[in-house]
């Protein structure tokens, strides 16, 4: 009798491992990715941005706020820029740099500097904080191929950003929005 039993809860563990198995290889046990909410703000009458906030991590596990934001004027134009923000004393952005995109196929896109326009002190701008235009490069990022950003510093190495698919995506649907 207690071998029966023995190999019921036997084949009960086995039957279970194998339903976790498939579980976890249709992605359905991955904890879900945090994406982030697409905002609308009306920051003047007329003028509209949409954002996408997402933590991304660093080469050495630091955090950075990354925010890309699609600005409308009242006049019609537009503008697509990411800002990344990290922790006071992680790195100095080097703003002399562009920041670099390279995606997991080896394309490499540059973006220029945007930085001067949010610093109320230009002389003193804030060293953790850098905003870069990806409105001419939008067309070239790929939906489905992850992108590494390089954030260049100031005496230090590099600062290396996974960007998620997802992420992407994101950002291709808030540079949509009209």
């Amino acid at each position: 009798m207690a071998c029966r039993i023995r190999k019921f809860f036997s084949g009960l563990v086995l039957l279970g491992a194998v339903v976790l198995a498939i579980l976890w290889g249709l992605g359905m046990l991955n904890s879900p990715s945090a994406n982030a909410t697409v905002r609308q703000l009306e920051e003047a009458p007329g003028q509209i941005v949409y954002q996408s906030r997402q933590s991304l991590k660093d080469q050495h596990g630091n955090s950075w706020q990354s925010v890309a934001f699609k600005r409308i004027r009242p006049d019609g134009q537009s503008s697509f820029e990411l800002r990344l923000v990290g922790f006071p004393g992680v790195a100095e952005i080097d703003r002399a740099q562009p920041l670099t995109l390279t995606n997991s196929l080896g394309k490499t896109l540059t973006a220029t500097d945007a930085s001067s326009t949010i610093f109320t002190d230009a002389a003193q701008p804030e060293p953790t904080v850098g905003q870069y235009d990806l409105q001419p490069l939008l067309p070239q990022l790929q939906m489905g191929i992850p992108l590494t950003l390089t954030l260049p510093t100031l005496g230090s190495e590099a600062v290396s950003l996974s960007v998620s698919p997802l992420l992407i995506e994101e950002w291709q649907t808030v540079a949509n929005y009209e």
